[in-house]
């Protein structure tokens, strides 16, 4: 990432330059930041883009919708991509690795492929538990994961805002959940929310510098377990 409005300072996309993670994930570097990346770096991995500069003139990635769809049609549409000479180096898993936190789990296993199962269990009527696997390739993830928008709760929305955040949040790139239902817009997956917890994931990760081959499971995490992780699985180099 690049900050145009201040000279140009860059931030890498590793996990060694990992901010603040609240709600969402940020790099810092030199006392510059850039927050919100996850969702534009799922759809890059996603794409098989490891090569890339991401010109900022704010500390904030656009949200967008809320996915990241825009960022895949902008990518293939309107960026384009180019292969380039140099062969890629991929981190395959060879043992499994595991982090735990009370209910909250994510661990790497062996695999041919980069494939995710994700699950959510919420105290609420509308997603109380949701499971998916997937095996994440360019055609999966386009049509599968990168439409599935990030969600909150009416209840914590007030409480961001009386914090100062999600200031830029309005109901066109969120779901919203209240007592009883999806406040605006209807779903575009039954199961939107576990997606989307997939698509936050596959971004997160990123942040180990090479595209994974090896099978993700994760349960009840969030941008902070992920985060953690990403930098366990290079603590664990054999």
């Amino acid at each position: 990432f690049q900050r145009s409005d201040l000279g140009g300072l860059e931030i890498p996309a590793t996990v060694t330059h990992l901010g603040a993670i609240q709600l969402a994930t940020g790099l810092t570097r030199e006392a510059v930041s850039v927050e919100t990346v996850e969702h534009l770096l799922a759809a890059l991995t996603a794409l098989g883009i490891d090569n890339v500069i991401v010109e900022l003139n704010t500390p904030e990635v656009p949200i967008m919708d809320g996915s990241a769809a825009p960022f895949v049609y902008l990518i293939l549409n309107e960026a384009g991509v180019k292969k380039l000479s140099a062969p890629r180096r991929f981190l395959k898993v060879l043992r499994p690795i595991s982090l735990t936190h009370g209910d909250k789990r994510i661990a790497l296993y062996p695999s041919d492929h980069f494939k995710v199962t994700y699950s959510i269990s919420y105290d609420h009527p509308l997603l109380r538990h949701q499971s998916r696997t997937l095996r994440i390739t360019e055609d999966s993830f386009v049509d599968d994961i990168a439409p599935a928008r990030t969600f909150t709760f009416l209840k914590d929305v007030e409480m961001l805002r009386q914090n100062g955040l999600a200031l830029g949040g309005s109901l066109e790139n969120a779901i919203v959940i209240g007592d009883t239902g999806v406040l605006n817009n209807a779903l575009r997956f039954d199961d939107e929310f576990v997606r989307h917890k997939i698509l936050d994931v596959v971004g997160d990760m990123a942040l180990v510098g090479h595209p994974i081959i090896g099978h993700l499971v994760a349960h009840r995490g969030g941008h902070a377990l992920h985060t953690e992780f990403a930098a366990r699985v290079l603590e664990e180099a054999d």
